[in-house]
């Protein structure tokens, strides 16, 4: 079974900055678009931060952009995610996610039913 694995996660002031990571020892990560969602309380998956398979594309919500920094290495299969101004309200489990394989090159992806495989997620709180 394919399995993505985040790490990174953690207490954090507002204010603060954390970097998630995610890797795969099925060499996913390096032959799928990916995304980072935010899983709250009431289990419903937010969008975080999408990146094309080819690394140049990105894109982010209007919350996340300028705060958030989705990157990969596709020669390690490891994807991060920089988080910096953080606030009380971006708490949650980050789980990142591949998305299905007919997202190539430079498309991506970014609502759930597009990803086909998941980890199981690291806790960020954000205290204030």
């Amino acid at each position: 079974q394919v399995r993505l694995v985040e790490s990174g996660g953690g207490l954090v002031q507002a204010g603060g900055s954390l970097r998630l990571s995610c890797t795969s020892s099925e060499g996913i990560i390096n032959s799928r678009a990916m995304g980072w969602f935010r899983q709250g309380p009431g289990s419903s998956r937010e969008f975080v931060a999408a990146i094309s398979l080819d690394g140049t594309t990105t894109y982010y919500p209007e919350s996340k952009r300028g705060r958030f920094t989705i990157s990969r290495d596709n020669a390690k299969a490891t994807l991060d995610l920089q988080m910096n101004g953080l606030r009380p309200e971006d708490t949650g489990v980050y789980v990142c996610a591949a998305a299905q394989s007919r997202y190539i090159e430079k498309s991506f992806a970014i609502f759930p039913y597009e990803y086909e495989i998941w980890g199981q997620g690291t806790q960020v709180t954000v205290s204030s």
